[in-house]
């Protein structure tokens, strides 16, 4: 009886139909045909990107030769001399303050005027009655109310005069109508100075009346 033989022994043959082997073939075939394609669009996009070469630069137009330089001497070059241009400066605007409005002018109403009754003082001379000193017997000042108001009128004032030419008393003797005119004209005389009567060559007390007239302008 013969011994069974070996699997080692054993030959095993695997045979595909042909009807594969020509699948794949043509299978093949595409994949070429596709790998052809892709590869053919890769270089024409490659190309597409690809810089232009350089144009050719235009031809340098002929420049037209220099003239020939003239000798040196007055007027010799024809160019215009290099002188700085004169730079003209802008107006300036100067912001001027406007004119103020002319102001109306104030009428000025006419000082009233306080006319004394007396003489004008003099230099001083030997007299029987004290005489007010020149610059130290000064009108009195009218008063503003009774300016106001109109009031008129002339008043007499008494004043005792003492050996050193002061006033020691001073009274109105006749009255103007108005309280503020002769309080004026009082006041007034009270401060005024005086050069003391004479008698024998000896300074010595004496009275004298003062009128005043009081006026308000027109």
């Amino acid at each position: 009886m013969p011994a069974p033989s070996s699997r080692s022994d054993q030959n095993f043959t695997f045979q595909l139909p042909r009807s594969s082997l020509k699948i794949a073939g043509i299978a093949f075939g595409i994949g070429v045909l596709l790998f052809l394609a892709v590869w053919l669009n890769a270089r024409r996009q490659n190309e597409f990107y690809r810089a232009d070469p350089a144009q050719p630069q235009a031809e340098t137009a002929d420049l037209a030769p220099l003239p020939a330089p003239l000798p040196a001497g007055a007027g010799a070059s024809d160019m215009p001399d290099a002188r700085p241009e004169s730079v003209e400066e802008a107006p300036q605007v100067v912001e001027t303050a406007p004119a103020p409005p002319p102001q109306p002018i104030a009428e000025t109403a006419p000082a009233p005027t306080i006319d004394p009754a007396v003489p004008a003082p003099v230099a001083a001379t030997p007299t029987d009655r004290p005489v007010p000193l020149p610059g130290q017997s000064p009108p009195p000042t009218y008063p503003p109310a009774a300016l106001r108001r109109g009031d008129s009128g002339s008043v007499v004032v008494r004043v005792e005069v003492g050996i050193d030419g002061t006033a020691l008393d001073a009274k109105v003797v006749q009255r103007s109508g108005s309280r503020d005119l002769d309080r004026a004209a009082l006041d007034a005389v009270r401060n005024w100075r005086f050069q003391p009567a004479l008698s024998n060559g000896q300074p010595m007390q004496a009275g004298l009346e003062i009128p005043f007239d009081f006026k308000p302008a027109q």
